[in-house]
């Protein structure tokens, strides 16, 4: 899929999971994605955020959730642990440059043993 970004109106490729297409296809006909010309109903911030404090509440979560520590989630969990390269999640998370997504994006201890493990294996140590 190819689109522009919201906020720096930059156009960006945007390659989906199977699952996407399957939840783009279920609302295509959606009488509010086509009043708004928007591919997914979409709820603010604010009332996602509030969604999201009762989802942890009934789950017991202690930690706030937000759409922010969402990003964080996926930069860390969703992308560096499967190995996408750090060069490609600014552009996945629509940052300009790669020194925005250091911010969300902490190193995680697996990735560390991952390519020390490379290192390891071309240096037949």
């Amino acid at each position: 899929m190819r689109k522009s970004r919201q906020k720096t109106n930059n156009m960006c490729n945007i390659p989906l999971l199977e699952s996407a297409i399957q939840l783009i296809e279920k609302y295509k006909n959606y009488p509010e994605c086509k009043k708004n010309n928007v591919l997914l109903p979409v709820i603010s911030n604010q009332r996602m955020n509030a969604y999201l404090k009762e989802i942890a509440y009934l789950c017991g979560i202690n930690k706030k959730l937000t759409t922010h520590v969402a990003r964080h989630t996926c930069a860390t969990v969703v992308l560096l642990a499967n190995e996408v390269s750090i060069e490609n999640v600014p552009k996945i998370l629509g940052h300009s440059n790669a020194k925005m997504t250091h911010h969300y994006a902490k190193v995680l201890d697996s990735s560390i043993m991952r390519d020390m493990e490379k290192v390891r294996v071309n240096f037949k140590i």
